[in-house]
Protein backbone atom coordinates (compact mmCIF):
# COMPACT_ATOMS: atom_id res chain seq x y z
CA UNK A 1 0.00 0.00 0.00
CA UNK A 2 1.37 3.03 -1.17
CA UNK A 3 0.66 6.35 0.42
CA UNK A 4 1.24 9.77 -0.92
CA UNK A 5 2.83 12.23 1.40
CA UNK A 6 0.72 15.36 3.05
CA UNK A 7 1.93 18.59 1.34
CA UNK A 8 3.27 21.40 4.00
CA UNK A 9 0.56 24.54 3.76
CA UNK A 10 1.86 27.85 2.73
CA UNK A 11 1.14 29.89 5.63
CA UNK A 12 0.48 33.44 5.01
CA UNK A 13 1.16 36.59 6.94
CA UNK A 14 -2.09 38.80 7.61
CA UNK A 15 -2.32 42.15 9.58
CA UNK A 16 -3.45 39.58 12.36
CA UNK A 17 -0.95 37.08 12.02
CA UNK A 18 -0.12 33.49 9.79
CA UNK A 19 -2.84 31.52 8.81
CA UNK A 20 -2.46 28.57 6.44
CA UNK A 21 -4.13 28.81 3.24
CA UNK A 22 -4.36 25.36 2.31
CA UNK A 23 -5.21 22.43 3.98
CA UNK A 24 -1.36 20.70 4.65
CA UNK A 25 0.58 20.28 7.55
CA UNK A 26 2.16 23.08 9.84
CA UNK A 27 3.64 24.72 12.86
CA UNK A 28 3.27 27.76 13.94
CA UNK A 29 4.10 29.55 17.41
CA UNK A 30 1.05 31.09 18.86
CA UNK A 31 2.90 34.67 19.16
CA UNK A 32 2.53 34.37 15.21
CA UNK A 33 -0.87 33.21 14.75
CA UNK A 34 -3.81 35.02 13.59
CA UNK A 35 -5.53 36.55 16.63
CA UNK A 36 -8.91 37.62 16.86
CA UNK A 37 -10.70 39.65 19.51
CA UNK A 38 -12.43 42.44 21.13
CA UNK A 39 -9.56 44.16 23.42
CA UNK A 40 -6.63 43.13 25.58
CA UNK A 41 -8.83 41.28 27.99
CA UNK A 42 -10.81 39.06 25.59
CA UNK A 43 -9.10 37.54 22.70
CA UNK A 44 -7.96 34.70 20.95
CA UNK A 45 -5.61 32.43 18.77
CA UNK A 46 -6.88 30.36 15.84
CA UNK A 47 -4.58 28.40 13.58
CA UNK A 48 -6.70 27.59 11.02
CA UNK A 49 -7.90 29.36 7.90
CA UNK A 50 -11.08 31.02 6.68
CA UNK A 51 -13.30 29.49 5.84
CA UNK A 52 -12.39 27.24 8.83
CA UNK A 53 -9.84 24.56 7.68
CA UNK A 54 -10.20 21.56 10.21
CA UNK A 55 -13.40 19.54 9.76
CA UNK A 56 -13.65 17.81 12.99
CA UNK A 57 -12.95 20.11 15.90
CA UNK A 58 -12.37 23.45 16.50
CA UNK A 59 -9.31 24.43 18.58
CA UNK A 60 -8.03 27.93 20.24
CA UNK A 61 -6.02 29.51 23.01
CA UNK A 62 -8.42 32.11 24.51
CA UNK A 63 -7.04 34.78 26.66
CA UNK A 64 -9.60 36.25 29.26
CA UNK A 65 -9.54 39.17 31.59
CA UNK A 66 -10.81 38.97 35.24
CA UNK A 67 -15.05 38.82 34.86
CA UNK A 68 -14.56 38.32 30.35
CA UNK A 69 -16.56 35.60 29.49
CA UNK A 70 -15.64 33.18 26.89
CA UNK A 71 -18.80 32.66 25.04
CA UNK A 72 -22.68 32.89 25.98
CA UNK A 73 -23.78 30.30 28.29
CA UNK A 74 -24.38 27.37 26.01
CA UNK A 75 -24.86 23.43 25.20
CA UNK A 76 -24.15 21.93 21.88
CA UNK A 77 -24.26 18.84 20.31
CA UNK A 78 -20.67 18.04 20.11
CA UNK A 79 -18.24 17.54 23.15
CA UNK A 80 -15.61 20.43 23.93
CA UNK A 81 -12.94 20.18 26.66
CA UNK A 82 -10.83 23.05 28.05
CA UNK A 83 -7.20 23.05 29.89
CA UNK A 84 -6.26 26.62 32.11
CA UNK A 85 -2.42 27.03 30.94
CA UNK A 86 -2.26 30.10 33.46
CA UNK A 87 -4.20 31.91 35.90
CA UNK A 88 -7.38 31.52 36.90
CA UNK A 89 -11.40 31.20 35.56
CA UNK A 90 -14.89 30.70 37.01
CA UNK A 91 -16.30 27.66 34.56
CA UNK A 92 -20.72 27.51 35.25
CA UNK A 93 -21.59 24.05 34.21
CA UNK A 94 -25.03 22.96 34.31
CA UNK A 95 -25.94 25.69 36.73
CA UNK A 96 -23.12 24.94 39.43
CA UNK A 97 -19.68 27.03 39.25
CA UNK A 98 -16.47 26.03 39.55
CA UNK A 99 -13.08 27.68 40.44
CA UNK A 100 -10.78 26.61 37.79
CA UNK A 101 -7.05 27.15 38.11
CA UNK A 102 -4.05 26.54 36.03
CA UNK A 103 -3.71 23.23 35.03
CA UNK A 104 -7.59 22.31 35.38
CA UNK A 105 -9.00 20.25 32.87
CA UNK A 106 -12.69 19.81 32.23
CA UNK A 107 -14.56 18.07 29.79
CA UNK A 108 -18.03 18.85 28.49
CA UNK A 109 -19.71 15.79 27.11
CA UNK A 110 -22.32 16.22 24.54
CA UNK A 111 -25.30 18.81 25.54
CA UNK A 112 -23.73 19.95 28.60
CA UNK A 113 -24.71 23.60 29.36
CA UNK A 114 -21.22 25.67 30.38
CA UNK A 115 -19.54 28.59 30.09
CA UNK A 116 -15.92 30.02 31.28
CA UNK A 117 -15.32 33.59 32.25
CA UNK A 118 -11.82 35.10 33.57
CA UNK A 119 -11.27 35.40 37.26
CA UNK A 120 -8.54 36.15 39.90
CA UNK A 121 -7.01 39.78 39.43
CA UNK A 122 -4.87 38.76 36.24
CA UNK A 123 -5.52 37.41 32.98
CA UNK A 124 -6.11 33.31 32.28
CA UNK A 125 -5.24 31.77 29.69
CA UNK A 126 -7.08 28.72 28.18
CA UNK A 127 -6.17 25.85 25.48
CA UNK A 128 -10.26 25.01 24.33
CA UNK A 129 -10.97 22.18 21.78
CA UNK A 130 -14.42 20.89 20.51
CA UNK A 131 -15.93 18.64 18.39
CA UNK A 132 -17.17 20.21 14.73
CA UNK A 133 -18.39 17.03 12.76
CA UNK A 134 -20.73 15.83 15.78
CA UNK A 135 -24.09 18.30 14.19
CA UNK A 136 -25.53 21.58 14.56
CA UNK A 137 -27.79 21.62 17.19
CA UNK A 138 -27.18 24.68 19.73
CA UNK A 139 -28.85 25.98 22.14
CA UNK A 140 -28.28 29.16 24.44
CA UNK A 141 -30.25 28.65 27.68
CA UNK A 142 -31.31 30.99 30.09
CA UNK A 143 -28.82 30.73 33.09
CA UNK A 144 -29.24 32.50 36.55
CA UNK A 145 -25.63 31.42 37.60
CA UNK A 146 -24.34 32.35 34.08
CA UNK A 147 -26.51 36.26 34.27
CA UNK A 148 -24.61 36.98 37.28
CA UNK A 149 -21.70 37.09 35.18
CA UNK A 150 -23.02 38.92 31.86
CA UNK A 151 -23.12 35.66 30.32
CA UNK A 152 -26.65 34.10 29.79
CA UNK A 153 -29.49 34.97 27.67
CA UNK A 154 -32.42 36.43 28.77
CA UNK A 155 -34.89 33.55 27.18
CA UNK A 156 -33.85 30.23 25.22
CA UNK A 157 -32.30 30.55 21.94
CA UNK A 158 -31.07 28.68 19.37
CA UNK A 159 -29.92 31.99 17.38
CA UNK A 160 -26.51 32.71 18.01
CA UNK A 161 -27.19 36.32 16.48
CA UNK A 162 -29.69 36.78 19.30
CA UNK A 163 -27.61 35.18 21.84
CA UNK A 164 -24.47 37.80 21.52
CA UNK A 165 -26.78 40.94 20.80
CA UNK A 166 -25.08 43.74 22.43
CA UNK A 167 -21.52 42.06 22.25
CA UNK A 168 -18.57 43.15 20.47
CA UNK A 169 -17.79 41.85 17.40
CA UNK A 170 -14.55 40.23 17.49
CA UNK A 171 -11.71 41.52 14.87
CA UNK A 172 -8.92 39.99 13.45
CA UNK A 173 -5.82 42.19 15.44
CA UNK A 174 -2.35 41.61 16.68
CA UNK A 175 -2.48 40.62 20.83
CA UNK A 176 0.27 40.39 22.73
CA UNK A 177 1.85 36.23 23.69
CA UNK A 178 2.48 36.14 26.59
CA UNK A 179 -0.51 37.77 28.05
CA UNK A 180 0.62 40.36 30.16
CA UNK A 181 -0.78 40.70 33.46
Amino acid sequence: MTRAPVPEAQLIQTAAGLKPEDDGWFVVNVSDATAMGMDDSQYRFIFEGTPRSFPHFGINVRVLGPGKPAAMYHAEAGQEAFLVLAGEAILIVEEQERLLRQWDFVHCPPNTAHVIVGAGDSRCVILMVGARNAGRDLIYPASTAAAKHQASVAQDTHDPATAYAGWAQAKPARYPWPPQG
